[in-house]
């Protein structure tokens, strides 16, 4: 089996299919040079988790058992250290190949086997092809026009120099494009700093107080088994009116953000007044006629979330057609895993699977009253839908087929049920990433299910005991 990706799904994916269990050949190409997935990228000022730690770990007690964390919600320095500990007691990273980008998958029908290209001219043939890239795998930098001119440094949050020391921003003159999670993250660590921030804002980002703390051994230990007392907190916004139902975009957590804006040094563009008309040699253009002079831009920009990561891979499937380059239309497949006419190509956290929207949900557990039995943590909706996965590969072996894909019916079925759940949620807001919204000219459709992990569950349990239900 070849899969694509060593973040939390690709290592679970990996160390579950290779065990005495299951007993499946497997390797994981990486594009990038260690395990961690985004956390091997998210390196620039302020970059941390944002979900409460003891739900964005994984749930196998040969991980956690001797691990504690250092903070409520850690830094990413940390959180390296960490899948550095998974790798100790998994040993996963023999089974992967590092710095070898996947860009092309072909069906070949004469033996039922995928042939997976990488960048430098490497191919391999598998069984099944598993894909799990992640939801924020491709970066997204706004369309401005002449953006090569400026003679400063230009970074991208999620493409921050992978270097030691980091980027020496104190005394600097700063541009922050973007107030999503890590624009929340970046200009609270780099107002009170640099000589001048200024900061481009499109939504204002209704953020709520991170509350972070240090925690000992004990108290590691304790977070383990004992559920958070949830408590409704009043929010804090940049505006009276708020941009948009509270939920319906991802909000932040922070320490000092709003804050930050008090400072004389920072000042606040919004871009809904002013946009962005180019960027100059010399810093950044914008509508009203103010050229703004900077050393460093930074783009917080965000994600093509959800498709990017697995639309820039060239898979072609049954029918002979470059099929994610005709998905302009739609996006198809089964409880967000399979999609028909690419057989044994498996989408891990593709579109219209429940677990983004319990990432938000993580969120904010702090601040609102849910019942836990109704939510599975980050890491572990990705355990829940790579059991089904290795469930549904061990079913096809020990049946000895070649081929297995998705029904047509089975596909539009699902895709009824996804669209019926966000009918009557507040998530169609005019810039939303479960609709697809944030990316100029994507087509704009429900990517996630949000009626509820349970039965989530009950859908995929159904399927499985009918026999993988819908799979031909």
């Amino acid at each position: 089996m070849s899969r694509v990706g060593a973040g939390f799904a690709g290592i679970f994916e990996l160390y579950r299919l290779r065990s005495r269990s299951l007993g499946y050949s497997t390797k994981v190409f990486e594009a990038e040079g260690d395990i961690g997935g985004v956390w091997w990228r998210n390196c620039y000022p302020g970059a941390r988790v944002d979900s409460v730690v003891t739900v964005y770990e994984f749930s196998d007690e040969k991980v956690w058992r001797d691990w504690s964390w250092s903070e409520i919600y850690p830094g990413w320095k940390e959180l390296r250290r960490y899948f550095q500990h998974v790798d100790e007691k998994l040993h996963v990273r023999k089974d992967i190949v590092f710095n070898r980008k996947v860009v092309s998958a072909k069906w070949n029908a004469d033996n039922d086997r995928w042939l997976v290209t990488s960048q430098d001219g490497f191919v391999v043939s598998a069984r099944f092809f598993l894909l799990c890239v992640g939801n924020t795998s491709k970066i997204y930098i706004t369309d401005i026009p002449r953006l090569d001119r400026f003679r400063g440094a230009c970074h991208h949050t999620a493409r921050w120099p992978q270097l030691e020391e980091g980027i020496d921003l104190h005394g600097k003159r700063v541009a922050v494009i973007g107030t999503g999670a890590s624009g929340v993250q970046v200009i609270q660590n780099v107002g009170p700093c640099a000589s001048s921030l200024t900061v481009y804002q499109r939504t204002p980002n209704i953020a709520f107080p991170m509350r972070q703390k240090s925690i000992d051994d004990d108290a590691s230990a304790t977070m383990k088994y004992d559920v958070y007392s949830l408590i409704f907190r009043r929010l804090k916004q940049t505006s009276e009116i708020p941009p948009h139902p509270v939920g319906a975009k991802r909000s932040s957590l922070e320490a000092s953000y709003f804050d930050t804006f008090n400072l004389p040094n920072v000042d606040l563009i919004d871009l809904a007044q002013d946009p962005i008309i180019e960027i100059t040699a010399n810093g950044i253009l914008t509508a009203d006629g103010h050229e703004r002079v900077f050393d460093v831009i930074i783009f917080a920009t965000g994600f093509d979330a959800m498709t990017g990561g697995i639309t820039q891979i060239d898979i072609e499937g049954t029918d002979g057609i470059f099929y994610l380059r005709q998905m302009g239309e739609r996006y198809a497949n089964v409880l967000g895993n399979d999609d028909r006419q690419i057989p044994q190509l498996v989408f891990h956290l593709w579109t219209r699977r429940p677990d983004r929207i319990f990432e938000w949900a993580n969120v904010h557990c702090e601040y609102f009253t849910v019942y836990f039995q109704n939510l599975l943590t980050t890491s572990w909706t990705k355990e829940l839908q790579g059991e089904w996965i290795n469930a549904c590969i061990k079913d096809t072996m020990e049946k000895t087929l070649t081929r297995i894909e998705p029904l047509l019916e089975a596909e539009e079925e699902w895709q009824n049920e996804v669209s019926e759940s966000m009918s009557s949620r507040l998530l169609s807001t005019p810039t939303s990433v479960l609709m697809g919204k944030n990316i100029p000219g994507k087509v704009s459709e429900p990517l996630s299910y949000v009626g509820g992990i349970p039965k989530y569950i009950e859908l995929c349990r159904k399927k499985m005991e009918n026999g993988f239900e819908g799979f031909s």
